[in-house]
């Protein structure tokens, strides 16, 4: 008898991509909502609030031994780093003089090193890591890590490529770091290991992914309402699909390098590096960008490209997370048969 996926089936094991979905159209139909100067003061309930539920939970459901474990993993640590900040902007220059031959707007083109240039996120590589059961512990270093080297590194390189400097403000940036990231994670193992409070993973899960939707929701809130780019219709449409074609050749070569190491790397840490590897931070990136550029006219074009990435990597994110986790429970089948 053939195997049948029903429709609920489907919504049950898709339901983060239906809700990214769902959160994409709720933003289009009125973005001002979610916007930063809209009601819900996203400025302060997406980064003092969902992001602060995402790593409590995190906190909260890891055990203490398998943080120190991931901690321990400089060879992971290497390839995601090494991957993050060498070798994607490396291949966003040789990405962009391909795409200068379709004559693409230059200053997209720009945009898009600029985007090759970011740290990974500290949000949606880590809830992407967990959906599809990788190495989450692993991510959440190596994501605040990246955040942490991407202060110092983003602006050198940006520097290097488009010949503008300035000085990030070091230390706002390790505060709201702390304060958004390392807090929650250590309130959450203070609950779990010293007052032995009990939470269900299930429910932790679902109610990080649910913070997490409100930060995509938010981010498109932002990006409809961009619309002064200086850009015609055509440049924005290849802005979009040159954003899709490099994310997605990104995710292919990171994915088929990591899974060769498997001396070295286990499914759980492919996964882990993917999502890491290949998500390029907005919250971080445009706050760097508007003080390197800021009062320069071509900053909306510079910016588009990465508000293009940002939430179109947590919607390729969310098609790649089922097949990933699929992946990785058939390699585990397939150690057991051996």
């Amino acid at each position: 008898m053939a195997y049948r996926i029903t429709p609920l089936k489907f919504m049950h094991k898709n339901w983060l991509l239906i809700g990214i979905l769902c959160c994409i159209f709720a933003a289009g139909v009125y973005p001002k909502l979610g916007s930063k100067e809209g009601p819900l003061w996203t400025q302060y309930t997406v980064k003092y609030g969902a992001i602060f539920i995402i790593f409590f939970s995190s906190g909260v459901s890891l055990k203490t031994e398998n943080i120190y474990r991931a901690m321990r993993q400089y060879k992971l640590h290497g390839f995601i780093q090494l991957f993050t900040f060498l070798f994607v902007p490396v291949f966003a220059v040789i990405f962009v003089k391909c795409l200068s031959i379709i004559n693409v707007h230059p200053w997209v083109l720009k945009g898009i090193f600029t985007v090759a240039s970011m740290p990974p996120p500290v949000s949606s590589a880590v809830i992407l890591t967990r959906a599809a059961q990788g190495n989450e512990a692993a991510a959440i270093f190596n994501s605040v890590l990246g955040s942490f080297m991407g202060i110092v590194l983003t602006p050198i390189l940006l520097l290097f490529h488009l010949g503008s400097t300035t000085i990030v403000p070091f230390l706002d940036t390790v505060l709201q770091l702390m304060v958004t990231v390392l807090l929650p994670l250590l309130i959450g193992q203070v609950l779990k290991m010293w007052l032995n409070v009990q939470f269900r993973h299930v429910a932790l899960n679902t109610l990080s992914q649910c913070a997490l939707l409100f930060v995509i929701y938010t981010t498109f809130c932002d990006t409809f309402l961009v619309t002064e780019t200086g850009l015609s219709a055509v440049d924005v449409l290849y802005t979009i699909f040159s954003v899709l074609l490099m994310q997605i050749s990104l995710v292919l070569i990171c994915f088929n390098v990591a899974k060769k190491f498997d001396q070295y790397y286990s499914p759980p840490d492919v996964i882990a590096i993917v999502f890491c590897s290949t998500h390029k931070s907005l919250t971080l990136g445009i706050p760097i960008l508007r003080i390197m550029f800021h009062g320069y006219s071509h900053l909306s074009q510079i910016s588009l490209p990465l508000l293009v990435y940002h939430p179109m990597q947590i919607i390729l994110g969310g098609l790649v997370a089922p097949q990933i986790k699929d992946w990785m429970h058939a390699q585990s089948a397939k150690k057991l048969t051996v």
